[in-house]
């Protein structure tokens, strides 16, 4: 077969293949017996009919039709090989150009690519700083919160109430029946519909109503709802007081920090400290990554952001199954259309996580990241653990022992993937800093450290042993 690869502008190469006369005529031969076999050709045995006789009954045509998909069937991954080319999708059959011989042209979609450029070089000062005693002592009384107790009141809404409240509105972003508002003196970020709105409830008692206005930012997060002036009717239909419990050792012993409030005010402050840190990496390394794409190079085709943009629709459909509500139920609260949303909101989505899954994969591959078993069963088991505690039953799994096994790979293969990203990042990270050291230097330097850590535990595990002779 003679090859010729024209390179697109779209990530794609069109492979246009000449096939020669003597294997063009065998697979319209097999073509020939297949289709005799499964068709009644007068005087002649299913599949017995001479070429000549099947040509005549049943058509040159047909003949080269089925002779064709014969040959991409039996062929095609030849084609891509002697073409050295490395598909990212299934190719398709552009054009017949020819059937005497075969002529055949072939639009195929190629594997994403990376240049990383000088990715050593890029810097970004890494800035964490652990969180005051405020965040620690914020999170405490958030811990009592979490713990209180709560009665329904007949008096006005006050500071520190839970509200249950139905929120009218002509704008359909913000209907909400039965809507629970915990109303904080402080303001948050995360409190819908906007921060300061159950403040406005405060003096209303059960059954009463109240209109409010409001104007939406500029830059808020939902399009529909960006500078938009909006009349909302807050009715009230439950006011429930709280009592919080006393910061003392027994609310320890309730949280299963231990038995005293020191315990849990180590326990809260470590947490707060993790937390902190997580949202620090997580802008961190959104920004780092924003830099290295500005001298890196990708390329993929449009079909790879498509097949990206599915598992980013899957994700969400996966989240509202968890509220009882599907995506087509989820586009009309939103008055928007699947293709419409896709295109606004899936897609710029889709390229982030695509670019930056492709950039890390780079990095993995260039500083020959692998994944060592202590880290892999750490995570497996945490995965593992996390489940349990979720609710997650592994026996009654469907399919048997089959099913549990397929999980299981699901799980370790999940995990591997948390692994690499995790080893990718911090790789990256100790560029930023200026710190970097390939991956066997940093290897040689732990294995000394990890083989005394296994000295120290076996230490303690034959003292151990021997204080239990002893006794």
């Amino acid at each position: 077969m003679n090859i010729e690869k024209q390179y697109q502008e779209d990530h794609s190469v069109k492979l246009i293949v000449e096939v020669d006369q003597e294997k063009s005529n065998t697979y319209k031969r097999r073509a020939a017996t297949k289709i005799s076999t499964r068709s009644k050709i007068p005087g002649f045995r299913p599949g017995k009919a001479p070429y000549d006789i099947v040509v005549r009954t049943i058509g040159e045509g047909a003949i080269a039709e089925q002779a064709v998909d014969l040959l991409i069937d039996a062929e095609y991954s030849n084609i891509l090989s002697e073409a050295d080319v490395n598909p990212g999708a299934a190719g398709t059959l552009e054009s017949v150009d020819s059937l005497d011989p075969f002529k055949l042209t072939f639009r195929v979609p190629l594997a994403p690519e990376v240049d990383l450029g000088d990715y050593h070089a890029v810097r970004l000062p890494y800035e964490w700083q652990a969180p005051g005693e405020k965040e620690v002592e914020e999170a405490l009384e958030n811990l009592r919160q979490m713990y209180a107790t709560t009665e329904t009141v007949e008096r006005e809404i006050q500071v520190g109430d839970y509200v249950l409240l139905d929120v009218e509105s002509e704008t359909t972003e913000l209907n909400r029946k039965g809507f629970a508002a915990f109303v904080r003196s402080e303001e948050r970020d995360t409190e819908w519909p906007y921060n300061g709105f159950a403040k406005e409830l405060v003096g209303l008692k059960a059954g009463e109503s109240k209109t409010i206005q409001y104007t939406f930012p500029e830059n808020w997060d939902v399009e529909e709802l960006k500078g938009k002036s909006v009349e909302v009717k807050a009715t009230i239909k439950t006011v429930r007081g709280v009592t919080l419990p006393d910061l003392d050792d027994e609310l320890a012993k309730m949280a299963g920090a231990g038995e005293t409030l020191d315990a849990l005010k180590e326990m809260v402050k470590k947490d707060v400290e993790a937390r902190s840190k997580d949202e620090y990496d997580d802008k961190f390394f959104v920004e780092l990554i924003e830099k290295l794409k500005e001298g890196a190079t990708i390329k993929y085709h449009a079909h790879t952001l498509e097949h990206e943009g599915e598992h980013v629709l899957s994700d969400l459909s996966g989240r509202l199954q968890q509220q009882n509500m599907d995506l087509e139920t989820y586009f009309k609260v939103r008055g928007t259309t699947r293709e419409k949303f896709i295109e606004e909101e899936v897609n710029p989505v889709a390229k982030k996580r695509l670019e930056r899954g492709l950039i890390l994969d780079e990095v993995v591959r260039k500083e020959k990241i692998q994944v060592d078993n202590t880290s892999l069963e750490s995570e497996y088991n945490n995965t593992m653990m996390g489940l349990m505690q979720q609710g997650m039953d592994f026996s009654k799994v469907r399919g048997g022992r089959k099913g549990q096994q397929q999980l299981s790979q699901a799980i370790a293969m999940e995990s591997a993937s948390r692994v690499m990203t995790r080893k990718a990042l911090d790789m990256l990270k100790s560029i930023a800093m200026g710190e970097y050291k390939p991956v066997e230097e940093s290897a040689q330097e732990e294995a000394p450290a990890a083989e005394e850590s296994k000295q120290e535990e076996a230490g303690a595990e034959s003292a151990g042993e021997q204080e239990k002779t002893a006794e």
